[in-house]
């Protein structure tokens, strides 16, 4: 007695589906050469050259682990370090608090959201330079329009760009001033989805708008918060063109952050090999930050935890 053996025939694609595909390829392959060429390319390249010691003009040297080792013995790296901190330290409440303020107004029933948040959300949209340059006449300490305010009601003037107290304050400012407008968009997305019974239910039961506030909105807004704090926490560590158009790392070394300083390192001392460890090393510090920042969504009830 013999069994027959069914054998199953690969999958045959019709004419009209191989030319999908290829059309598909077709289109994607610009995209994918970009890719490769500026992303994959130079990735690679980049951490090939953190174990090297090139200058742009000789051949790359080989030094294995010495760059990351000269990196934590670097006090201008700490300092940089040190001062990326601070700058996120005062982005990321100061944002979060105008976003929020924001898309609280916008979501009320006023007339004309619809041109507030186009209004709002134009700084993002704008040349970051453009917007350095202008507060920067804003900031300046003789003709500047803040100091004309503070000198009209009887108040000094700041030296608010080349006073070490007060500089790294001034562009974290700017930054928030900029970026308020694409994280209120996101918060007001999410106040929207929420379920407009729940606010219903707690009016009934007497609660008062801060209590909803506090014990409605905020718990059923945080994945929102979380995401709108990552994204601000990786744009505060990766911050450059304000730095380098408003302050150009000064005064002293009050607003180097890091990566000014690894720009510093790469095309003013043209230490190409210390300048990719210390991009690599940022790359640690923010997969770090968002894994920590990951792990503790899950674990939040609420918020993808149980």
């Amino acid at each position: 007695m013999t069994a027959a053996v069914e054998t199953i025939a690969p999958p045959r694609y019709s004419v009209a589906a191989r030319r999908d595909w290829f059309a598909a390829f077709v289109f994607l392959l610009p995209n994918l050469v970009s890719i490769g060429l500026f992303t994959l390319i130079p990735v690679v390249a980049g951490f090939f050259l953190s174990f090297t010691n090139w200058d742009m003009l000789s051949d790359p040297q080989w030094v294995g682990l010495e760059n990351y080792q000269d990196i934590l013995k670097d006090r201008q790296f700490w300092n940089a370090l040190r001062n990326t901190a601070i700058y996120t330290l005062i982005v990321i409440p100061g944002g979060l608090t105008v976003s929020m303020l924001l898309a609280l107004a916008l979501n009320s029933k006023i007339k004309g959201t619809a041109i507030y948040q186009a209004i709002f959300f134009l700084p993002y949209v704008s040349s970051t330079v453009a917007i350095a340059l202008v507060w920067k006449w804003i900031y300046h300490p003789d003709y500047g329009v803040l100091n004309a305010m503070l000198r009209a009601v009887g108040l000094p003037g700041v030296d608010w760009l080349t006073n070490p107290s007060v500089a790294l304050i001034s562009v974290a400012i700017v930054q928030i001033w900029q970026t308020a407008g694409y994280n209120m968009v996101l918060l007001l997305a999410g106040l929207r989805a929420i379920p407009k019974d729940y606010y219903e239910a707690a009016r009934i039961d007497g609660a008062s708008p801060w209590t909803i506030f506090w014990s409605i909105t905020v718990p059923l807004l945080m994945p929102t918060i979380f995401f709108v704090t990552t994204i601000s926490i990786i744009a505060s560590f990766q911050v450059f063109n304000l730095i380098y158009v408003m302050t150009g790392g000064g005064p002293g070394n009050s607003t180097k952050v890091y990566v000014f300083y690894l720009w510093e390192n790469g095309f003013s001392f043209f230490k190409m090999g210390y300048a990719s460890a210390l991009a690599y090393v940022l790359f640690v510090i923010i997969l770090a930050i968002t894994l920590i920042q990951a792990r503790f969504l899950g674990r939040t009830p609420g918020l993808g935890g149980r």
